[in-house]
């Protein structure tokens, strides 16, 4: 993972506002790594990896668990975010390379605001 989406993100109004809720944090802290990552990976692998998704765009709540603020956060919550800030194309199935990219982004998202 490059620094430099980490200082895109960061200059982004609207993607550096997102935090993890009191009640995320402790759902996180609760559950525990090994857990919210294999939340991470599901909801990769059902809302973002086909091809084609029906309600892309609005297939990632704004917030309810920790992995969906993460998404937000990193522009890895639709099709259209990945193509843009990621440069993953839309309109084919995610590769399990780039579904490890994103999982592993999200993950670092929410390590580092659970410090």
């Amino acid at each position: 993972m490059t620094e430099d989406i980490w200082q895109r993100l960061a200059k982004s109004p609207f993607r550096s506002k997102f935090r993890l809720s009191p009640k995320d944090r402790d759902y996180a802290l609760k559950k525990g790594k090994e857990v919210i990552y294999r939340h991470a990976c599901d909801f990769v692998a059902t809302r973002l990896a086909p091809a084609n998704i029906s309600n892309d765009g609005k297939q990632t709540p704004m917030r309810g668990h920790p992995v969906f603020v993460a998404q937000h956060a990193t522009a890895c919550c639709c099709r259209g975010c990945l193509e843009k800030w990621h440069h993953i194309p839309k309109g084919r199935d995610l590769t399990p390379s780039e579904q490890e990219y994103i999982v592993n982004l999200l993950m670092t998202w929410i390590e580092r605001h659970l410090q």
